[in-house]
């Protein structure tokens, strides 16, 4: 509520929130087209690797020319317009601007770039899922001593399930599940950027398949990314990770509180206060009517009577007990909702959530039978999947972070399914991503062992 007065405020004094956004793809793409028309916001700076595709990509945001065509971050701020650079770095040191959008997807560039601008002052927006999965503890812990925000993305589905969560306890219900829908079903894990094309032609027809990088799409396929995600949730709102992750039972938005409840209560979860996934499609590769494929959502409980006739009054969708309620988002718009983000750390200084505890790890886990000798080729890829883990589990058994696993050499043969564990790969013990990674392991150990 009024962040939109208060960016016309700033507006107004003529001081609009700076904002230096890295990476070019789709979510940043996505931001940079509703920027652009949003009062209060100013994109000083874009930094891609690839200066000329980011100015292609805003074209195609509907940027005019003459609004990305600063010659550097100075004329930018001057001007009132925007600079294209491939030098990331520079874009963090400038004095001017406020917030910092992380948008890579690379777990370790994610941590430089996030211990960089809370080096420098500036609040940061974590679209990196991948790198606040890794070490999203360590580095919000980091920000909060600097006096700047750590934030997760509003418009991605963590942060909104975070929000619903918050939503919820507010509002004095206890947190049965909260969590997203997807399409998924069991035979997805082995899916490869080269099999991909199978499974997205089943469901949607892609023209122009050089328009997306299968890579990065298959990790939304064989589960990972749901694994990142609910990661992210549990470590920002205490959830709990179930024993076996995820299980991505099939379910209408109607069939929420039924099904994602404890088994104990009839239902399919472990236990209550968990994430969950459920999915689109039916085991037997049927789409499921009314499902969630985009959406998010958390299942309440109360023990009053009369509030679960109000469940019941106020079409909360019940479950058959009364008991247990559900509250859905039908989809999420990714990047074009970012602004909030942007807005509520620079105007609030709050997240639109972040991680305070490490409770859930996500690990990689082998696709197929692995080798010893075989190189990692990490999220997406033809290796390895990202499965949700209890963080204490994690660490007791020694597993691999599902970001530490690209580009490392197996030492020892995988079987198909097994987790990975540390001991299992040539890692480089002085690499920033591993060095931050140990360092929030030994932060936040004592909290994932007691569970909290």
């Amino acid at each position: 509520m009024n962040l939109h007065r208060m960016l016309l405020e700033r507006q107004a004094s003529g001081r609009p929130v700076t904002v230096g956004l890295i990476g070019a793809g789709k979510f940043g793409t996505m931001f940079a087209s509703q920027c652009r028309l949003t009062a209060g916001l100013h994109l000083v700076g874009v930094a891609d690797l690839d200066p000329q595709r980011a100015r292609a990509q805003l074209r195609l945001a509907s940027w005019p020319e003459q609004q990305y065509g600063a010659a550097s971050l100075d004329d930018a701020l001057a001007r009132g317009t925007t600079a294209i650079l491939d030098d990331a770095d520079r874009l963090i040191a400038h004095p001017a601007v406020e917030v910092i959008i992380e948008a890579t997807g690379d777990p370790g560039t994610g941590i430089r770039f996030a211990q960089a601008a809370i080096a420098n002052g500036k609040h940061i927006v974590m679209v990196n899922v991948e790198a606040d999965a890794l070490a999203g503890p360590l580095l919000a812990r980091q920000a909060r001593a600097a006096g700047v925000v750590y934030s997760l993305a509003w418009g991605d589905q963590p942060a909104l399930i975070c929000e619903q969560v918050d939503w919820a306890r507010a509002c004095g219900f206890t947190v049965v599940a909260a969590g997203k829908g997807t399409r998924y079903h069991p035979t997805y894990h082995a899916s490869t950027p080269d099999t991909v094309w199978d499974i997205l032609d089943s469901y949607i027809k892609i023209r122009d398949r050089s328009s997306i990088n299968p890579k990065m799409f298959n990790s939304f396929i064989d589960g990972t990314k749901s694994g990142i995600e609910m990661t992210a949730v549990c470590n920002a709102t205490g959830l709990q990770a179930q024993a076996e992750g995820l299980s991505f039972p099939p379910a209408s938005r109607f069939e929420h509180a039924e099904i994602c409840k404890p088994r104990s209560e009839g239902g399919l979860l472990e236990k209550a206060g968990v994430t969950e996934v459920t999915s689109s499609i039916d085991r037997a590769g049927k789409d499921v009517a009314h499902a969630l494929p985009m959406g998010t959502f958390v299942v309440i409980e109360s023990d009053s009577a009369y509030t679960r006739e109000c469940f019941r009054e106020y079409a909360m969708l019940p479950d058959s007990t009364g008991r247990y309620a559900c509250l859905y988002r039908p989809t999420h718009m990714i990047g074009l909702e970012l602004g909030l983000s942007v807005a509520s750390v620079a105007l609030r200084r709050e997240p639109t959530g972040a991680p305070v505890c490490f409770n859930s790890d996500v690990v990689a886990t082998a696709k197929r039978d692995l080798a010893a000798g075989e190189m990692l080729d990490g999220e997406g890829g033809f290796c390895v999947w990202g499965k949700q883990t209890p963080a204490a589990d994690s660490l007791a058994q020694g597993y691999l972070p599902l970001g530490l696993a690209h580009k490392v050499k197996l030492k020892s043969a995988v079987k198909a399914g097994e987790r990975l564990r540390w001991a299992d790969v040539d890692y480089d013990a002085s690499s920033l991503a591993v060095r931050v990674r140990r360092e929030m392991e030994a932060a936040f150990a004592p909290a994932a062992a007691a569970g909290a």
